[in-house]
């Protein structure tokens, strides 16, 4: 026999005894659910019986899933009896095909010494379960007539014009009034002060009146010279009586002054003590009615 047909007859052996093998591992698969989401994780469970003495193995995490996603092996330990060894695995996976039915299946992988043997199950199959149910060919559509109150959003548009407005509306009238304006804002403004000083001097001269003491007598002369000092800007707080008299032209005035200093320097009451601080409050009410005349022909 020649060279040529030993090597036939090796390579039919080879691939008798390769079939001869193969049957005698029996390969099962199957999904643990019959549909899943798009993406859901799911349990694929491969099984392999076999003769203890073959070397089997079961694909790892570099086999390629197809349109599946590995995302967890399971394996569990060999049972063996009689010479006959099984084996299972399960593989978590992912389902990313829009196919209604997906068919997969894997192999297990029969070593020989320079090349291997895949044995495959019956493929096993898988549903794709819709998230949105399908649309009915007519459409129900349920009647609602009551009312919904929508709220309306602020316009701020017409709040701008409306600033816009008030500014332009209030430059126009300090522009032609602001005169008048401006001299009752002043007439206010020292009617207001008058009318704070006359409680204030009310309530001094009583206790002055009731306590005519050094102090009493003292504070209603620096009321009454602070005042008019406010009222017209000049130093009556520095000025002595008669300085005053000569400035107001009113040398009476000085007799008043004196009653009421009597206390302060000689301790001393006047008689007439409230007709002298009477006299003094006329003469506030004076500046105060003159300063408001000049305000109103000031132009």
């Amino acid at each position: 026999m020649d060279k040529g047909a030993k090597l036939f007859l090796l390579i039919c052996f080879y691939i008798i005894s390769s079939r001869l093998c193969g049957q005698e591992i029996v390969v099962e698969s199957y999904f643990l659910q019959d549909s899943a989401m798009l993406g859901e994780r799911v349990g694929y469970v491969l099984k392999a019986r076999y003769p203890s003495d073959l070397p089997l193995l079961f694909p790892d995490s570099t086999y390629n899933f197809g349109e599946f996603e590995l995302l967890e092996k399971q394996s569990f330990e060999s049972y063996t009896a009689d010479s006959i060894s099984l084996d299972s695995a399960v593989y978590w996976l992912s389902n990313f095909s829009l196919d209604s039915v997906k068919s997969f299946q894997m192999p297990v992988f029969e070593i020989l010494k320079y090349d291997s043997i895949s044995h495959f199950s019956e493929p096993a199959a898988l549903a794709l379960k819709l998230t949105i149910a399908e649309m009915p060919e007519e459409l129900a559509f349920q009647q609602n007539d009551n009312y919904l109150n929508i709220p309306t959003a602020f316009n701020y548009p017409y709040l701008i014009l409306g600033l816009v407005a008030l500014v332009v509306v209030i430059v126009l009238a300090i522009y032609f009034f602001g005169g008048k304006l401006r001299k009752r804002w002043q007439i206010y403004r020292e009617k207001k002060k008058w009318k704070h000083f006359l409680n204030n001097w009310e309530q001094s001269m009583q206790t002055l009146v009731e306590k005519p003491e050094i102090q009493e007598a003292d504070e209603l002369l620096g009321l009454w010279k602070g005042y008019l000092e406010n009222l017209t800007g000049l130093p009556y707080k520095e000025w002595t009586s008669t300085e005053i008299a000569d400035y107001l032209q009113n040398p009476d005035i000085v007799k008043d002054f004196r009653k009421i200093e009597l206390i302060i320097y000689a301790n001393r009451i006047d008689d007439h003590i409230r007709e002298a601080c009477n006299s003094l409050l006329d003469v506030s009410r004076q500046q105060l009615e003159g300063k408001i005349e000049n305000i109103r022909q000031h132009e």
